[in-house]
């Protein structure tokens, strides 16, 4: 019988009425009937006001909730932030079976699988011979680094997390077991359990979150996923690789890592100090250590193979001979007296890295690894033994993912970014060069004095720094950190910090500042045989920083004294492109065609000097932060662009939900791999004269979007209360739920405000101005100048996946955003005369952004193509409006109050905080 949509999202119906019911009872059974009638009776109302938009049923709302006891709110508002919890963790269950399900059937490989994107090369490519040499190149040159970050939208707490991992677990038992009764009606009593926990488990963070809070938080996923989940990816490749080319070995290179910033990055915070920067890798190799312990244990216990039954290798044999492990129940058992060796020297490894010892004891002393490379190579003796001996099966299981693991993670987890702004780094070096006698005019110089001058510090041999001066606070905390960063990678390796990223970088000076900072700490040498130990990595945020990369980069090149630092790198050179400031700095339409036009310079630039070009792309969750699918994304950049390597950032609440659960995680790390291969090996922009046709157009609506944003946001009177009254702006920046400040300084002024609290903000009221505002205007005046040009547009929907993609983003936008709902949080603009002509504008804006996108595609529904988001938000939304209402009605309580210490203000405070917990969850990619 055919299946229809209803039939397949029938579990997931099932599975959102499971968990609503389970958190009304525990509603009820802890805070009384009457609670959870009226939670009851919103949810009705607000689900009537979704559908049917009836005056009525907002007056409705109104008069439930308007007028309630602070504590009473503040339950009612927990039920729906819960409950939008509990839905998306139904989704992605829901997902994960939808997928089991296609591949059971044996249905074709699906876009973003590493199976489509292999056989889309082989398609591409024609001959197979061809093809496999190809991938094989791609997969052993190829590096694919999604990076955590510690931006301050990641709402959700870790306790929080560990319990809503649980109920997706039991989800996830219910659906691939059979059960019996009796254990079915076990599953039901640990939901109810979870629910229940998670019922009295605070939402929100009582104090604000230290760095190595958020570092903890980071190292949790490598526990939850990335420990399992990237072993298995390599596997299944290797497995996709034998079955298209059965006769042809696989050689992969480590194709694939795990990268993170947090306790590294320090622009903008001032947390970041040398003593967290060495904890941060204390705890990242500590994770590690720990993973790499049990693991061996585990695959000891099963490899219990008898001499006396089985041949061993003498290389197996000499290592079992080395073990400390002489047990007499275990003389004829090498593989586990090997291993038992291998342990003991992990933890004396640990010992000398000075890192907490585990609570199983090795069986007895051993010697200290003295680098990663040795652990791998015993565990290959091991491998190769099994393998040279007919075990082969034995081989390919747990312990050839511990092998994989250890390549990947080696002793220090992830690799770690550096980052700090390049304004700071220009004073340190202005510090250095007065104290050492050189000059005190160093921040007077132009950009051409500068360079000169740091050229010929950089090809000299003679610090600058000196421990008999005195420096100010500022000097002596950046050159704590390089000389931190030294130590460090002489005990974890260079692996463990192999960045650095220069945060608003303009200019050829701000590379060779941080080059000389680096040769300060002996990471970086001049004279007759210059090099640098890190890889020095620009970061391009602003329009105008964006405009001028290629030629930033191009005068690098042509300076000898960096272009030997590039030279002694291997000729590879990395560039971030800045995808949130940029936004912030000219919207989204503008900002995306400039990070388009800046990598086409920058490749031409590069394939002139004969250096490799690596992009790290700096997006953020939301598309107002470049954000939107990552299959799609890289798709959409120029082609060339990728070339079998990439970076980029996975940022706050992202992380979540694309990490938090292994077969979610696995999903996610998959795709990016997929894409890159795909956006490498094949035409997948369809280049045919897009330079020629489509270009022209792009730039002209790029240069009317820019107006039109502009205009609003840094040209309106009024626009910054407006945004800092109607959105909970002040209130974000009060919740715990980041180490960094909001503002890069103590000002009001957009161009101050970080983007991830600017992107935040507009998507708590609904507006999510920073994803749409300005296209409907260029499009209207495009086509006012061009009566003719509708079919270019739909052209350049079709065949150009960049535009198509932008399309695409401004759709999910537009479907998420509510300009009813948006219309509640602009009455609470104090001046009416701001309020009513900045929301006009806004609101006239979305609705020309909405015909435009109609006209472009021919849709009149939101997300015709994407009926997945499309039922979620159907399914989702409606139990958001609430918490969109009850946060309005807080903000306008809390801003009036005249007691900020009483008990009230706490609750009123608390329950802020959880609104905008709730419906970050419920929009998924808020910030």
């Amino acid at each position: 019988m055919p299946i229809n949509r209803d039939d397949k999202d029938l579990p997931l119906r099932d599975d959102i009425r499971l968990l609503g019911r389970l958190l009304g009872d525990a509603v009820r059974e802890q805070e009384g009937a009457a609670t959870f009638e009226l939670v009851e009776q919103t949810r009705k109302a607000a689900i009537r006001f979704a559908r049917e938009g009836r005056a009525e049923d907002r007056v409705r709302l109104h008069d439930l909730l308007d007028q309630l006891p602070p504590a009473t709110m503040l339950s009612v508002v927990r039920a729906f932030a819960y409950f939008l919890q509990l839905s998306n963790i139904a989704e992605d269950t829901h997902r994960a079976r939808r997928r089991r399900a296609h591949e059971a059937m044996g249905s074709p490989p699906r876009e973003g699988t590493l199976a489509f994107a292999i056989d889309a090369v082989r398609k591409a490519i024609g001959d197979d011979a061809a093809a496999r040499e190809r991938l094989q190149q791609f997969f052993a040159e190829a590096l694919v680094v999604p990076v955590l970050t510690a931006h301050p939208t990641e709402v959700q707490r870790q306790s929080t997390q560990v319990a809503m991992q649980e109920i997706a677990e039991l989800l996830e038992q219910r659906d691939r077991m059979v059960l019996t009764t009796e254990e079915r009606a076990e599953n039901d009593l640990a939901l109810q359990r979870q629910v229940l926990t998670l019922w009295h488990t605070r939402l929100v963070r009582g104090e604000r979150l230290r760095v190595l809070d958020e570092v903890k938080n980071g190292v949790g996923y490598y526990r939850s996923t990335f420990f399992t989940e990237v072993p298995r990816l390599y596997a299944h490749t290797a497995s996709l690789w034998a079955q298209r080319f059965p006769d042809a070995p696989f050689a992969p290179g480590t194709f694939l890592q795990v990268g993170s910033w947090i306790g590294g990055d320090r622009d903008g915070n001032p947390f970041v100090t040398a003593d967290i920067l060495r904890d941060t890798l204390r705890l990242q190799s500590a994770a590690a250590f720990d993973f790499y312990l049990a693991e061996v244990h585990e695959v000891g216990g099963t490899l219990s193979v008898s001499r006396a039954l089985h041949p061993v290798t003498p290389a197996l044999d000499a290592l079992a001979a080395a073990s400390p492990d002489q047990s007499v129940q275990r003389r004829d058992e090498p593989y586990r007296r090997a291993l038992s060796g291998v342990y003991a020297r992990l933890v004396a490894t640990m010992r000398t890295l000075d890192l907490p010892l585990p609570t199983r004891a090795a069986l007895g002393d051993a010697a200290p690894y003295g680098d990663v490379s040795e652990l791998r190579a015993e565990l290959q003796v091991v491998h190769e033994s099994l393998v040279y001996t007919g075990l082969t099966l034995l081989a390919s299981g747990r312990l050839r993912a511990l092998m994989t693991a250890v390549d990947v993670f080696g002793f220090h987890l992830a690799p770690l970014d550096l980052r700090q702004n390049a304004d700071v780094h220009a004073k340190v070096v202005a510090e250095l060069l007065t104290q050492a006698g050189v000059t005190d005019q160093y921040m007077a110089l132009d950009e051409a004095a500068r360079v000169a001058l740091l050229a010929s510090e950089l090809a000299g041999t003679r610090p600058l720094y000196s421990p008999h001066l005195t420096y100010s606070a500022e000097v002596q905390g950046e050159l704590a950190i390089v000389f931190a960063a030294r130590v460090m990678r002489e005990r974890f390796g260079r692996a463990a910090l192999p960045h650095y990223i220069i945060s608003k970088c303009d200019g050829v000076s701000d590379l060779l500042e941080v080059a000389l900072l680096l040769k300060e700490a002996g990471l970086a040498t001049g004279g007759a045989a210059p090099g640098v130990d890190l890889d020095i990595i620009p970061l391009f945020e602003t329009i105008n920083d964006l405009q001028r990369a290629g030629d930033i980069m191009q005068a690098a090149f042509d300076l000898p004294a960096y272009r030997a630092l590039v030279a002694a790198r291997g000729n590879v050179q990395e560039v971030m492109l800045g995808y949130s400031d940029s936004n912030k700095d000219g919207g989204f339409l503008t900002s995306g065609w400039e990070l388009y036009q800046a990598e086409l310079a920058l490749m031409g630039v590069f394939a002139r000097a004969s250096v490799r070009l690596r992009f790290f792309h700096g997006r953020g969750g939301s598309v107002g932060r470049g954000g939107g699918p990552s299959y799609e994304a890289i798709l959409a950049q120029p082609s060339g662009a990728v070339s079998g390597q990439i970076r980029l950032t996975e940022q706050g609440e992202v992380i979540a939900s694309k990490y938090a659960t292994p077969d979610v995680g696995r999903r996610n790390l998959e795709l990016l791999v997929a894409a890159t291969l795909e956006a490498t090996l094949t035409d997948h922009e369809n280049q045919a004269d897009k330079a020629v046709t489509f270009h022209p157009v792009m730039e002209r609506l790029s240069a009317l979007a820019f107006q039109a944003y502009r205009a609003l946001v840094y040209e309106t009177p009024g626009f910054t209360q407006y945004f800092r009254e109607s959105t909970p702006l002040a209130e974000i920046a009060t919740l715990n739920i980041g180490s960094r400040p909001a503002s890069r300084k103590p000002s009001d002024r957009i161009e101050d405000l970080r983007a991830i609290p600017w992107v935040f903000a507009w998507a708590q009221c609904r507006c999510m101005l920073p994803g749409w505002y300005g296209f409907g205007s260029a499009v209207s005046q495009w086509l006012d100048e061009h009566p003719d040009g509708l079919p270019v547009l739909r052209r350049m929907a079709t065949a150009w996946p960049f535009f198509r993609t932008l399309l695409s983003n401004v759709d999910m936008v537009l479907a998420k955003s509510d300009v009813r709902v948006a219309s509640r949080y602009a009455e609470l603009v104090t001046d009416a005369t701001v309020r009513d002509t900045i929301f006009g504008r806004i609101s006239a804006e979305w609705q020309r952004t909405r015909d435009a996108l109609r006209r472009i595609t021919g849709q009149d529904e939101l997300l015709a193509d994407n009926p997945l988001l499309a039922r979620s938000i159907e399914t989702r939304f409606p139990y958001m409006d609430p918490l969109n209402h009850l946060q309005i009605a807080l903000l306008r309580r809390y801003r009036e109050h005249g007691a900020p210490e009483s008990v009230t203000d706490e609750f009123l405070r608390r329950g802020i905080h959880i609104t905008i917990n709730g419906i970050a969850a419920g929009l998924r990619n808020s910030g």
